[in-house]
């Protein structure tokens, strides 16, 4: 259950379990562990090619741009055995956090920051993206964000995926293509969306008249509503706890509390349960990273 991956798992646990069908022994995930910190560093080219672009590039564009351009450094590319696709699925999980990081600090006019090997895959993206290793509970925050993100059946981008490499194409192809359909606001982009409404909204005092006036406009409410979720999304349960603990750490409980009444709302008068999305949207904000980046961490889960 995904209560319980969340509490005492970890997102390199949950890699293995997707790539093989279940947990692993303390051995294999030892050996994974080191084979994905071995994996992250980048080719200095792509640091050339993110200097290259326009500064106000989204996130999402650069890494999908990145991701594409990683297969011109692969002499492996177009080998589809199963041992071969296994080491692109592994640099592809290993290299994500280090490009979504250094492209966005160079278009900060910053230095990418060196990976750490001590650290997660969670601790170590937080490292490279503000120069500094992360607290506990901040790392722990990440690392649940990635694991409640990072399977979700057939959605529209593991279709789009799919879709590639069914068609016996190369599957940096097949990512390059999931990235792009992730992108959009209907699908990854919801996140996004969800913290800008917040920020619109400002106080927890306008949250109430904010969302009858969406509704009686019918206008489009981000965060809300699932196709496959008819009840709660498991997923958002676990987040808001996370967004709790995360904005009473910091003294600043803001957006939690909108977020508790809209919850509140939308259920009373709709019906709706918030998903994955919505509560995402403040614990990525608690901890300090940039709303364009929201998008790419789904992608760096996934």
């Amino acid at each position: 259950p995904i209560q319980q991956l969340a509490e005492h798992s970890t997102f390199e646990e949950i890699v293995f379990l997707l790539w093989n069908g279940r947990l692993p022994s303390k051995e294999e995930l030892a050996s994974l562990e080191d084979e994905l910190k071995g994996n992250r560093e980048v080719p200095v080219a792509i640091w050339d090619l993110a200097r290259s672009l326009p500064k106000d590039a989204v996130p999402m564009e650069t890494l999908r741009t990145a991701v594409s351009a990683l297969s011109a450094f692969d002499s492996a590319r177009d080998d589809t055995s199963q041992e071969a696709s296994r080491l692109k699925a592994m640099q592809l999980v290993a290299k994500t956090p280090t490009v979504i990081a250094g492209m966005y600090r160079i278009s900060q006019g910053k230095d990418p920051v060196p990976s750490n090997h001590s650290l997660t895959v969670a601790a170590d993206f937080l490292h490279m993206l503000n120069g500094e290793i992360p607290t506990d509970i901040a790392a722990k925050s990440l690392d649940v964000g990635l694991i409640l993100h990072a399977e979700h059946e057939l959605n529209a981008s593991t279709f789009a995926g799919r879709v590639i490499a069914a068609t016996a194409s190369d599957m940096y192809s097949s990512i390059t293509g999931a990235l792009g359909a992730l992108k959009g606001p209907l699908h990854g982009g919801a996140n996004m969306a969800a913290i800008e409404m917040l920020q619109e909204i400002g106080s927890p005092d306008a949250a109430e008249k904010y969302v009858m006036e969406k509704l009686e406009r019918r206008e489009l409410i981000f965060g809300f509503g699932h196709a496959v979720y008819k009840t709660t999304d498991p997923r958002a349960a676990f987040l808001k706890v996370m967004s709790e603990r995360l904005s009473s750490e910091s003294g600043n409980t803001n957006y939690y509390d909108i977020s508790v009444i809209m919850e509140d709302l939308l259920m009373r008068e709709k019906g709706l349960n918030a998903n994955v999305d919505f509560y995402s949207a403040s614990v990525y904000w608690d901890l300090g990273i940039p709303i364009s980046l929201f998008s790419p961490i789904f992608a760096m889960s996934r």
